[in-house]
Parts: structure tokens; sequence; C-alpha cells
């Protein structure tokens, strides 16, 4: 049976770069970027006053004049007019270009204003440039401001429209269809039978993609083969990046999907993994169609083994050919420190939902939650993250640190 390890470098092996689209800039949020965005003028483009008051000459306030008489105001917005005496002021707000033949900004809380006349309160400083953010302070024309891999977030969409990059080239949405299968489920608007439930692991998929990136799906299967065979024809020939199939992958009498998918073309790369929960996880492939995960039916083991490993294949997808190494990288969990002894005997990789937290250390700590099963779907409200503990040893002490993935 495969490792944990094992099982998700298969998995990964399959990711590919998605196709590269270009978007409206507002409709870039949440993507991922593929291409380098390039300053186009000197951040800023301007020496820019930083603070309203005045701005003068420091070469006049250091020789110890005091007084000011005031030209003229310098608005933000307005193109700059120099200063005509080099021992008169320029009544400046925030934004605005400095004026040519100033070099240091006084603040109105340091100055007293009468008479179209300022004087300054303070001594000077020892240089210019005091509140004043200086041209190309922060990036120089020509810098590569963003670079292809990165998630375009409001902070990165503002520095886009700064540089007036109205259209972006972005890796297109992963489309995936997300098939929940069983006769026992109904839909959320019905009212169950006593042997019924409602569907909830689609929504709690839907939900995790989504969040990622992906354009998703639902579809319901029932049991019975005939339908189930149609149902994954139809899908398997439509315009999927992956499939993702919530149960029926285990050896009960109606789990048909592992043989029903070999039939339809899909190769399977492995069944079975060395885990709980998650262990009757099926994936595959077909030639020139989807990858296809096969999810356990159990809430808990669909929701871990989707994080585990649907979740860094989208990333991995997501991310441009162009893409450093390190954004390329699926994923990765961060260690947390346990803070309850877990004592687990079966020789399986352990998914141990937790609570992180951090102490006056700065340590992350992870506090196990009360899941009474992988059916207990209830059990993960709360959680922020798994353990992944490995099948040995059998007693994990309090203080011991693991890998965190978070969910």
């Amino acid at each position: 049976m495969l490792s944990v390890a094992e099982a998700f470098a298969r998995v990964l092996a399959t990711a590919h770069p998605l196709p590269v689209e270009t978007v409206p800039l507002p409709r870039a949020a949440g993507r991922i970027l593929a291409e380098n965005l390039v300053a186009d003028r000197d951040f800023p483009p301007f020496n820019r006053v930083a603070m309203d008051g005045i701005a003068v000459a420091h070469a006049a306030w250091a020789a110890g004049q005091t007084e000011f008489e005031i030209e003229h105001t310098q608005y933000a917005g307005a193109p700059p007019q120099p200063l005509q005496n080099p021992h008169a002021a320029v009544e400046v707000m925030t934004g605005a270009v400095l004026p040519p033949g100033t070099d240091v900004v006084v603040r109105y809380e340091d100055i007293l204003l009468a008479d179209n006349r300022a004087t300054i309160q303070i001594p000077p400083p020892p240089a210019p440039g005091v509140n004043i953010h200086g041209q190309a302070a922060d990036r120089r024309q020509g810098n590569v401001l963003l670079a292809p891999g990165t998630r375009l977030g409001p902070a990165e969409l503002a520095v886009a429209a700064t540089i007036g990059a109205a259209e972006i080239a972005v890796t297109r949405a992963p489309r995936l269809a997300v098939i929940s299968t069983g006769d026992e489920l109904v839909g959320i608007s019905e009212t169950p039978q006593p042997h019924q439930i409602r569907r909830s692991n689609a929504y709690a998929l839907q939900a995790l993609f989504t969040q990622v990136g992906a354009d998703v799906s639902l579809f319901h299967l029932p049991d019975d083969r005939e339908e189930l065979s149609l149902g994954l024809t139809n899908i398997l020939g439509a315009d999927f990046d992956a499939v993702v199939l919530s149960g029926a992958v285990s050896k009960g009498r109606a789990d048909h999907l592992p043989g029903l998918l070999r039939e339809l073309g899909v190769k399977e790369i492995f069944h079975e993994v060395n885990q709980r929960p998650g262990k009757p996880m099926w994936f595959g492939a077909r030639a020139e169609g989807p990858v296809v995960f096969g999810l356990p039916g159990n809430p808990v083991s669909t929701f871990l083994t989707a994080c585990r490993y649907v979740r860094p294949w989208l990333r991995a997808c997501m991310q441009p050919a162009e893409a450093s190494e390190q954004a390329a990288t699926a994923e990765t969990p961060a260690p947390a420190v346990l803070t309850v002894d877990i004592n687990f005997k079966p020789q399986l990789a352990h998914f141990v939902p937790v609570r992180l937290t951090v102490d006056a250390e700065g340590r992350r700590l992870a506090t196990p939650l009360r899941v009474g099963g992988s059916g207990d779907l209830a059990g993960l409200l709360g959680a922020t993250a798994f353990l992944e503990l490995p099948p040995e040893p059998a007693v994990f002490p309090a203080g011991s640190v693991w890998p965190a993935w978070a969910l």
C-alpha cells in the first residue's frame, strides 16, 4: 500500500500548467498572475509632499531664517509651481508635487500662520528631505513589481492599477466536476426519510475549491451501475480538468466506481493509501482527459483528503510555466507543537483535526478536536488545520512537533 508521500508524489506528477488568458483588472482578483508586471514610471513618480504644511529651502532655514512669506499654494494633482524667492515658502498639501526650489516640508503643527506669513516654531533638521517622499524611493521605472505565480489580492491589484495594467494575463481557472454518489443522499432543500441524509460533501468541496480559485460544477449520481456509467461518460467527456468523486470507492457491493472508471478509460494510478481517514482513496487519469480523484464518502475523510491531495494539485496546476521554482511548489505544511498526548496504534498515517493558536513565544500550538470518527462532520467545526502524524510511533507526546496542513 502506498504511503502518503508516495501517493502525493503521484498526484503532483499529473499536474500541468493551465492555459493563460487575459482578463480585465477587476476580474483578476484571486487569480494567478502569468506575466511580469513592470513599473512604467518611478514609485513615487515625483518628489511627493508627505505632510500638510509649508515647503521651504533648507539652506534658508538652516541659516537662521524662521519667518517666511507664502508665495502660493501647491495642491495635490496640480502642476508644480517653482519657488521664486529662495527666502519665501510655498503652502503645500499632502500628495502634491514638491515645488522646485524647496527641499524640506514643515508641518502645520510646527508653524504659526498669520497675514500670509509662516513662522517656524522648531529648529531645522540637519539635512533636507524631511516630510518628503522622494521620487523612486519605493521602486524605479523598469523594476519587476509582480512576477508570474503571484496570487492577485487587493495590494497586488492596486499596484497593477497604478502601472496602468487594465488587462492582466492570468492562468485559466481550473474546471472541476464534483460528484456526490449514493442513494442515501437527498438534496439540501428536501426532507430526508429516516434512512436518508442530505448531501453535504459536495458543498464542502465546492467551497474548498472555490476558495482556491476553481470553477466548480456539482453533480449527483445514484448507486445504480448503469446510471453511474452514463453520468460518468458524459462528465468525463466534458471540458473538465479534474473530476472529484465522493463515495463508492471502497469494497462494498455498491462501490462500483473503481471498476467502472477503468471501463471508461480512466487509468488507475493508485487505490488505497496507508492513511486514516481516507484509506480507500482512488486516483487515476484519462488520456487526453481529466484526472479523477475518488475520495471516500465519509465527510471527514472526504474533506481531509481533498485538502491533502486535491487542493495542492489545483494550486500546482494554477502556477504558470514561467513561475519561479519557489512559487510553483505545491502548498506545504507548517510545523506545530502538539499540546496533548495522542495514542494511535494502527500503523497508518493519521490526519488529526486541530485548532491552531500561537503562544507568547510565537510557537504554533496544535490542540486536537474531539471528532467521533470519519462520519462526524460537525467535529470539524472550529478546526483550522490537521496534523499529519506518521504510522509510527504509537504514542505522540505533548510537546512534539508535527506538520500541520491548513484547512
